[in-house]
């Protein structure tokens, strides 16, 4: 069972990793994630942690967030100590974190050179939403060290941008992915989201023609997922809405991968493809090889050595904690062996790889051996000593983990 630890100390006493997750510290890969929750409209779909100005409230500033996620990372600097590793991924994330000034993030970026030692090859990602972008602030990102941008297109089609309750126009991420290229960016990521309510064969088929016509090495592609809570869920309960379709988010999903393949990108994670190694987000390898990293901003999570812990959500209480001193992490939880093997099982599987047999338990390389007669895992590869999802696996993904996973 997972055992809950304190992180919230009483100032000034740093913050604390317990031994165990300090073993491997230095060796293992580490990367370190900013949270940016600020969005200027809130997409019908989206319940991450994010707010618009409205949504805010007091004690909660924009213009003084770049300040605050630096004090928590001189936090985690203090706290990883002497022997902290050089960090190999920066990826900030939203939210929308194009919303602050590019001086901003180039602030946050700075400290972090200052604070930790940094990897010669280092990856750093920033989201962002095409209408927050420009050529002079994307070439003033690239100049601060930023190398790669993923940028959330979504559909072409300005319908199904409606329904998701997107405000960038059909045209604007690719034009934005163009301006990054120039601006020097190595790395351009588009966004898409597939089944949205009303979306047609035709509107897909636009929305990957578009992709392909930018100058971009990798793409994301997931499929629309309700989430309770959100306006599009209210939406679709109240009929003005169908949910989405099991089987046309299949069609959609094998689409994709066909059109994708014959342009020049391999899958290497169920929902992403690169052109090749280099073009692969390498901080979400981070997370998938269950590496570490640290969290910073209000409800960002973090994983080092087997603790893992998770921030206060409201921006407001995230900036009074750091103020005062204290830590922002709201829980704690220190991982078994059975968890970590089991997350091993729920996040290698997804990869093109996949994960050694060895990894399930015994009732879980039955079910391994059951899956490769229904031709959802690689027989060959199977053989060889590895699960490896084929591509009609890839489909089922999710039910396939839950079911190697109990």
């Amino acid at each position: 069972m997972n055992t809950v630890l304190p992180l919230l100390e009483t100032p000034p006493r740093p913050w604390h990793l317990p031994d165990s997750a300090r073993e491997g510290l230095a060796t293992t890969p580490f990367g370190l994630y900013v949270h940016v929750p600020f969005c200027a409209t809130r997409c019908g779909y989206c319940d991450f942690n994010t707010y618009t100005a409205e949504e805010l409230g007091p004690g909660a500033s924009r213009s003084e967030y770049a300040g605050t996620a630096i004090a928590e990372l001189r936090r985690a600097a203090e706290t990883l100590g002497p022997d902290r590793p050089p960090v190999s991924t920066v990826f900030v994330g939203g939210g929308t974190p194009t919303l602050l000034p590019a001086d901003d993030l180039a602030a946050v970026l700075a400290a972090v050179r200052e604070l930790f030692p940094v990897a010669d090859d280092v990856e750093v990602t920033t989201e962002a939403n095409p209408e927050t972008v420009s050529p002079a602030s994307l070439a003033r990102l690239r100049e601060a060290g930023f190398t790669r941008i993923s940028l959330g297109m979504q559909s072409a089609a300005e319908h199904v941008l409606a329904v998701l309750d997107r405000r960038h126009t059909p045209g604007r991420a690719v034009e934005a992915a163009r301006e990054a290229r120039a601006a020097g960016f190595e790395h351009v990521n588009l966004d898409l989201i597939y089944g949205t309510p009303g979306e047609t064969d035709a509107d897909w088929a636009t929305s990957l023609d578009a992709v392909l016509a930018a100058p971009v090495d990798h793409v994301s592609a997931y499929a629309l997922i309700v989430e309770e809570g959100t306006r599009l869920a209210r939406r679709i309960s109240r009929g003005e809405l169908p949910m989405p379709d099991d089987d046309v988010l299949a069609d959609r999903y094998e689409q994709a991968d066909v059109t994708l393949r014959r342009a020049g990108f391999d899958w290497y994670e169920v929902s992403n493809w690169a052109t090749d190694d280099a073009a692969r987000c390498r901080h979400n390898e981070l997370y998938w090889a269950n590496a570490n990293w640290w969290g910073v901003g209000p409800g960002a999570h973090s994983h080092v050595g087997g603790l893992r812990w998770w921030n206060v959500k409201h921006p407001a209480a995230y900036a009074g904690r750091l103020l005062r001193g204290e830590s922002p992490a709201q829980d704690s939880e220190l991982l078994d062996d059975d968890d970590r093997t089991l997350e091993t099982v729920m996040l290698g599987l997804r990869l093109r790889s996949g994960l050694p047999l060895t990894a399930l338990s015994p009732v879980g390389r039955l079910r391994a051996t059951d899956a490769v007669a229904r031709g959802l895992l690689d027989d060959a590869a199977h053989a060889g000593g590895r699960a490896v999802l084929t591509d009609r696996g890839r489909l089922l993904a999710d039910a396939l983990v839950r079911e190697l996973s109990d």
